[in-house]
């Protein structure tokens, strides 16, 4: 059994000071394999703005740079995340695997909203990179960053890929119901599990956040998810259910 923890942090999060003390704290307590944090867990939500930045895509950059000094700091074997790097004039959303010293990129972002709150295409480009499985802390890994989700055959593609846990960072609303819609599907069609933390809360130009991180099993039943009063939740979770799930409905089901 492998524990896995999964969190909703705030909005606006700094990698110093009081508030990452306490969360910082809560990680070490845990004392989990492997942790999943929110999508682009430092500084303020960029994507609300109608234009893109410079100066603001800059400062996220950087925030994050930080960032990768205080996530390595809470010594967790494997911390699943995501971070913006520049690229040809505008960003990507890059989710990326620390271990340890070493730092492995995972996937980039392919699929970005473009609404009030949400102007992820102005900010972000898509490279055609693709969906791979990596190991990880013993674990067949897939990542869908936040909107990926909602596109089931990206989550089949993990599971006929070997896929036994299926990690998904979001920055998602207050709204919940097709998120957990979208989890407990992704869970079902690929028969691996499906971890998720969120954002919540907001800043003053930023949307308000939803928090509620989530955990499904394979069969696509809820496991746990987080609160205000729990923002850092941990499962276990077991790599060979995963394995026979694959062999169970719909997942076995050959495609044309």
């Amino acid at each position: 059994m492998i524990k896995c923890a999964f969190v909703e942090w705030p909005e606006g999060l700094e990698p110093a000071g009081q508030q990452w003390d306490i969360l910082s704290r809560q990680v070490r307590d845990a004392r989990p394999d492997i942790l999943v944090t929110n999508e682009m867990p430092f500084g303020n939500w960029i994507a609300s703005a109608r234009q893109f930045d410079d100066d603001a895509a800059r400062r996220s950059v950087a925030v994050h740079e930080q960032g990768m000094a205080a996530l390595r700091a809470l010594g967790v074997p494997a911390i699943v995340s995501s971070r913006p790097v520049p690229l040809a004039g505008k960003l990507v959303n890059e989710a990326f695997v620390m271990e340890g010293d070493q730092v492995r990129t995972l996937h980039r972002k392919q699929f970005f909203p473009e609404e009030e709150g949400w102007y992820e295409a102005t900010w972000f480009d898509a490279d055609g990179s693709g969906f791979a499985v990596h190991e990880i802390a013993g674990v067949s890994i897939g990542v869908l960053l936040c909107t990926e989700l909602m596109f089931n055959e990206h989550a089949r593609h993990y599971g006929r890929s070997g896929a036994e846990l299926i990690v998904v960072p979001r920055a998602t609303e207050l709204s919940h119901e097709k998120w957990e819609t979208a989890a407990a599907m992704a869970a079902i069609v690929s028969g691996s599990y499906i971890l998720s933390s969120n954002r919540v809360g907001k800043s003053d130009d930023s949307p308000a956040f939803g928090g509620r991180g989530l955990a499904y099993a394979p069969d696509g039943s809820k496991l746990a998810q987080t609160s205000a009063e729990n923002p850092l939740v941990v499962v276990e979770i077991d790599p060979g259910l995963s394995r026979r799930q694959k062999a169970e409905y719909p997942c076995y089901v050959a495609e044309a």
